[in-house]
C-alpha cells in the first residue's frame, strides 16, 4: 500500500486550468481517470488526511504510485478526453457497467457501393449508420422484412452478393421483389443510393412524409384507372403503416429526444434510456453500473451520458436530452453535445406534461432493471457461495457464515424505539425467523437498544423465549447496523450471555465500513466484492423491517397519544371518547359535563381527563 505523500506533486506545480488526470500504480497501469474544472483544487483534495477521504477514494490513492494530467481548453473537451481515456485504459477504480446485454441495432453499411441492411449486436464500424437499440432482435427483423418490400435494398451477406454477381443471377430475394438486385445491375448505383437514403430517412423517424406521398400517388393512379399500380402502392402503404405501428407514439409533435431515467442504491445504479425520434420510441436500453467512484448522482449521470454520446458512431445526440436528475453543469454538456450534433442540443429535467410522464416511466423501468439485476445476482448459487467465502476471508472467520443475523434500530426522536432482527441462510432471507422488538429500556440510545436486543435474542439459551418461538441455532455471524459503539455494545451483551466466541461486526451506512470488536480501524471491503453486496442486502433488509414495524406502532399510537398515561383511562374508554368526539382536539375542548355523556366516563374521570388535557394557565 503506497503512501500518497510519496508521489504528491507540489501544489504550485499543478495548474489551475481545466484538465483530465490519471492515477497510475507502481507498474504504470492507469487505475483511475478523472476531470476537473480546476486541476489544482481537485488534485489537492486527494492528498488530504487519508481518514477524511471516502473509502473508495482512500483505496484508490493508496493503490496509485504516480499522477499525471493534461490541460484542455474547456470542460466540454475535458468530458470528451476523460471518456476517451476511460475506454482506452479501463481503470479499475472507475465506473463498471454490469448486466449490460448487447442490444440489437439495424445497421446500414453506407460505406459500401451498394449498402446492405442487417441486424447486428454491436455498433462499432465507421461508415455504418445504426438505428436502435431495440429491445428484441425478432422485432427489428420483422420490421426489416416489412420495409424491404417498400425499400428493396439488399440484406444478403457480401459473399452471397459477390457470388450472385459472378453467376449473373440474383438470389431468391431478387425474384420475390424483396431486393432491387444491384448484384445483376437491375438498378443503377445512383437510383440505389436514393433508395438507401429513403430507407434511412424513414428509419430516422420521418415516415409521415412517405406515407402522404404514397397516398397521393395511389389516388392519382386510381384516378387514371391504373388499378394495378394503385394496388401495388396500397400494399406499400400498408407495409409502411405496419412498420410505424411497431413504434409507440409518446408525443404528438415530432420531438427528437433521449429520456434517461435513473434509480440507485448505495452500491449500484439502474439506467433506462428511451430514444424518441419523430415523437415515437425508436429504441431503448437498460443497464446497471457499479458505483466504484466517489461521485454524486449527477456525476454518475455524466458517466452514463459519456458512454451514450461521446461515441458518435451510434445515432449521435438528439435535439433534447431529458434527464431525471439535474446536472451540476448542464452548460458544458449543452456545448459538447451541440458540437457533436452540429446544431443546438438542450439538456434539461422535464417539469410537466407528456415529457415528465415519460420520464416517470423511464425511472420506473430503471427501478425494474436494478431490481431484476439484484434478484438475479442474489439468486445465483455461485455468486452467493463466493460472497460467503469472501466474508470468511475478509473477516477471518473459521468458516463461511452460512447463517447471518442482523440487528437494526429504528426510532423517531427517541420515541417508540423498536428493533428488527433478520436472518439470512446461504445468502438468502429466511423470513419465518425474522423478529421485531419494542425496546423497553427507557430513554435508550442506539447502543443501549442494540444491547437489549442481543440480550433478549440469546436469553432463550437459559430461559423460555418471549413469544414461544425458539431459534434453531445461533448464527455464524451477527451484524449490527452501525459503527464501533454499536459493535462494542453487542459484543458486551454477547459476553454477558456466554457467547464470547460468536463473531459480530458492524456495517456503518455512511461509508460502508465494516467494524470489528476492539479494532481501531474498520475493514474496507472492495466496492465490487460480493461480500460487501451481501452485507448491504442483509443490512437493508433489517432496516426495511425495522422501519415497517416502527411505522406500524406509530400509526396505532398516533391518534391516542395525548390520551396515553391519563390515570383511569384505558384503551377501551379512550377509543369510546375518540368515537364520540372524533378527535383529541375536540376532546380537549369539551367540558367535564360533556365528557360524562360518553359511556364509562364518570364525573371524577371526566375531571381527570379535562385537567390532563388542559394546558396550565400562565402565572
Amino acid at each position: 500500500m503506497a503512501d500518497p505523500a510519496t508521489y504528491r506533486p507540489a501544489s504550485g506545480d499543478i495548474p489551475t486550468d481545466p484538465g483530465v488526470y490519471r492515477f497510475r500504480d507502481e507498474h504504470g497501469r492507469v487505475v483511475y481517470v478523472g476531470k476537473a474544472r480546476n486541476l489544482r483544487s481537485r488534485l489537492n483534495s486527494y492528498f488530504a488526511d487519508p481518514f477524511s477521504l471516502h473509502p473508495r477514494t482512500r483505496s484508490m490513492v493508496t493503490t496509485a504510485a504516480s499522477l499525471d494530467w493534461v490541460i484542455v481548453a474547456n470542460e466540454p473537451e475535458a468530458l470528451a478526453l476523460e471518456y476517451s481515456w476511460i475506454k482506452e485504459y479501463d481503470p479499475r477504480f472507475n465506473v463498471k457497467y454490469r448486466d449490460d446485454k448487447s442490444y440489437p441495432y439495424l445497421a446500414v453499411t453506407l460505406g459500401d457501393v451498394f449498402p446492405r441492411a442487417s441486424v447486428v449486436r454491436e455498433a462499432k464500424r465507421k461508415g455504418t449508420r445504426y438505428f436502435g437499440p431495440y429491445a428484441h432482435a425478432w422485432a427489428i427483423r420483422d420490421t426489416l422484412d416489412i420495409l424491404v418490400r417498400v425499400f428493396p435494398i439488399r440484406t444478403c451477406r457480401d459473399g452471397v452478393f459477390r457470388r450472385a454477381k459472378q453467376v449473373g443471377r440474383p438470389c431468391l430475394l431478387g425474384y420475390i421483389d424483396k431486393c432491387s438486385a444491384p448484384c445483376v445491375d437491375r438498378i443503377t448505383p445512383e437510383d440505389y443510393a436514393v433508395l438507401v437514403d429513403d430507407f434511412c430517412t424513414f428509419m430516422a423517424g420521418q415516415g409521415e412524409s412517405f406515407i402522404k406521398s404514397i397516398e397521393k400517388q395511389m389516388q392519382q393512379a386510381s384516378s387514371v384507372q391504373e388499378y394495378e399500380e394503385a394496388g401495388r402502392l396500397r400494399d406499400k402503404l400498408g407495409a409502411l403503416t405496419r412498420a410505424m405501428e411497431r413504434n409507440t407514439v409518446v408525443f404528438d409533435d415530432s420531438t427528437d429526444a433521449d429520456v434517461i431515467g435513473l434509480s440507485e442504491d448505495d452500491l449500484q445504479m439502474g439506467v433506462q434510456v428511451f430514444h424518441v425520434r419523430g415523437g415515437r420510441i425508436r429504441g431503448e436500453r437498460g443497464f446497471v453500473l457499479e458505483k466504484a467512484e466517489d461521485l454524486t448522482t449527477s456525476g454518475y449521470l455524466e458517466r452514463v451520458m459519456q458512454r451514450l454520446y461521446t461515441d458518435d458512431i451510434v445515432n449521435g445526440a438528439p435535439k433534447e436530452v431529458l434527464v431525471s436528475t439535474p446536472l451540476e453543469d448542464p452548460r458544458a454538456w449543452n456545448t459538447l453535445l451541440s458540437e457533436l450534433r452540429g446544431s443546438q442540443v438542450s439538456v434539461r429535467t422535464p417539469q410537466r406534461g407528456d415529457k415528465r410522464a415519460l420520464m416517470a416511466t423511464a425511472v420506473t423501468n430503471a427501478e425494474a432493471t436494478l431490481r431484476a439485476h439484484t434478484t438475479k445476482r442474489s439468486a445465483d448459487l455461485t455468486t452467493r457461495s463466493q460472497a460467503l467465502k469472501e466474508l470468511q476471508e475478509y473477516l477471518a472467520l473459521p468458516e463461511p457464515p452460512l447463517r447471518i443475523e442482523c440487528i437494526d434500530i429504528s426510532t423517531l426522536q427517541g420515541q417508540d424505539t423498536v428493533a428488527s432482527l433478520v436472518v439470512f441462510e446461504d445468502g438468502l432471507p429466511r423470513k419465518r425467523d425474522y423478529r421485531t422488538f419494542a425496546i423497553r429500556t427507557v430513554g435508550a440510545d442506539d447502543t443501549a437498544a442494540v444491547a437489549e436486543v442481543v440480550t433478549r435474542r440469546f436469553r432463550e439459551r437459559t430461559e423460555e423465549p418471549e413469544d414461544g418461538r425458539r431459534f434453531a441455532y445461533p448464527p455464524a455471524l451477527l451484524v449490527v447496523d452501525g459503527g464501533a459503539p454499536q459493535v462494542r455494545a453487542a459484543q458486551d451483551a454477547l459476553m454477558a450471555a456466554g457467547l464470547s466466541d460468536l463473531p459480530v461486526v458492524g456495517l456503518a451506512k455512511r461509508l460502508e465500513e465494516v467494524w470489528l470488536p476492539g479494532e481501531p480501524d474498520p475493514v474496507i471491503l472492495p466496492r465490487t466484492s460480493e461480500a460487501l453486496y451481501l452485507l448491504q442486502r442483509v443490512r437493508d433488509e433489517a432496516h426495511r423491517t425495522a422501519i415497517s414495524f416502527h411505522r406500524k406502532r406509530r400509526g396505532k399510537r398516533a391518534t391516542v397519544s395525548a390520551l396515553d398515561g391519563i390515570p383511569g383511562l384505558g384503551p377501551a374508554k379512550a377509543k369510546a371518547l375518540l368515537k364520540a368526539f372524533g378527535s383529541v382536539r375536540r376532546i380537549t375542548a369539551a367540558s367535564p359535563a360533556e365528557l360524562t355523556s360518553v359511556a364509562g366516563i364518570g364525573p371524577v374521570l371526566a375531571e381527570t381527563i379535562h385537567a390532563a388535557l388542559t394546558p396550565p394557565s400562565p402565572q
